[in-house]
């Protein structure tokens, strides 16, 4: 069917057994805010781009619509470091390729934009971002110390969120996220990373621990993050600079990794999709301790905002000890992370 344009629009309850769990969790940092989690639609078409950027990566399909006219649909998926080990990689699909694409639709229907849930091409051969890399290490390798290689489940992320969204806030908190809007003020639109506690919680991206006299180091591979953890027994700059990640010093507690932040800069999403912004009295504790079994890390969070929380946030996550050797690089593009979530509404 290459070198022709066809269509079938279908729309579907994404209820069928098992599918509405896959497609949340496998995009759990995409909000539904924006898209329609509970309904699919299946576009036939033809690629007309694909764009191998991050923050995340966009396949573009023109189909002919129900008034016979050519129309480009835009679909959203994910950071090309996920991608990558999920089979995919640039040279996937090409312009030209005949695909039925099935993708959770924008809310607003009058734009030509979705959540890609699976391509599939003529050959047969199906793309989705969670098929699972062939070549990925089996099974979680056991480590003696926090150091090391480490990625977070999808479950984990729901749960954050869920919480999060749930917390309780002050009259500057609530008025904050009332006035939120994600589709213009969504920092990852702007490529500013998440400071903690939600960098830690991204699923599908590794972190990297290293352990060194003086400091500790965790590298997310979310934006390429870097945290640097004093260990030397400084304590906090009195008037510091304020920066995205803030200021962290650590201790050990019986081998148990303690980070004390603080000194964040102001950020409009400190908790994934609530919209509350970081305060100038930002404080995150986090406690990361071993498992016995040496294949998980318990991370415990003390998240505390007098200016927008009227009461600590506090959960727990669990990282997986990962077989990957390396993390891959981010590299946010400036022009690609400005069409996330905001592109014009069509008429």
């Amino acid at each position: 069917m290459a070198g022709t344009r066809t269509t079938k629009k279908i729309l579907l309850p994404a209820v069928i057994s098992g599918l509405l769990f896959v497609t949340i969790a496998a995009r759990a940092h995409h909000s539904p805010i924006i898209f329609d989690m509970n309904t699919v639609i299946v576009i036939e078409g033809e690629i007309s781009r694909f764009d191998w950027m991050n923050p995340h990566t966009y396949v573009f399909v023109e189909m002919t619509n129900e008034a016979g006219e050519t129309e480009e649909w835009q679909f959203e998926s994910d950071a090309t470091p996920i991608l990558s080990r999920n089979g995919w990689s640039a040279s996937s699909i090409v312009p030209g390729e005949h695909v039925s694409v099935r993708a959770n639709p924008d809310r607003n229907a009058g734009r030509a934009h979705a959540l890609l849930i699976s391509l599939e091409k003529d050959d047969g051969s199906i793309l989705t971002p969670t098929a699972g890399d062939p070549n990925a290490p089996v099974g979680a390798p056991r480590k003696a110390t926090l150091a090391g290689i480490w990625e977070q489940g999808f479950q984990n992320f729901l749960e954050f969120r869920s919480h999060g969204l749930e917390v309780q806030t002050t009259p500057a908190g609530t008025a904050a996220r009332e006035r939120y809007d994600i589709r213009s003020e969504n920092p990852v639109a702007k490529c500013t990373p998440y400071p903690s506690p939600t960098i830690i919680a991204v699923p599908q991206h590794l972190n990297e621990i290293t352990i060194e006299t003086s400091r500790v180091m965790i590298h997310s591979e979310f934006f390429d993050v870097h945290r640097t953890i004093w260990m030397d027994g400084r304590g906090h700059p009195e008037g510091g600079e304020r920066t995205n990640q803030g200021h962290s010093i650590g201790r050990w507690e019986n081998g148990v990794l303690v980070v004390d932040t603080r000194q964040f800069a102001e950020h409009r999403s400190t908790l994934p999709g609530t919209g509350l912004p970081s305060g100038a009295q930002k404080h995150v504790v986090e406690r990361y301790s071993l498992t016995d079994d040496g294949t998980r890390i318990a991370i415990e969070i003390v998240l505390e905002d007098p200016e927008f929380l009227a009461e600590p946030f506090t959960h727990t996550l669990e990282w997986r000890s990962s077989g990957y050797t390396e993390l891959s690089a981010f590299a946010c593009d400036e022009d690609q992370a400005t069409r996330f979530m905001f592109e014009p509404s069509r008429p």
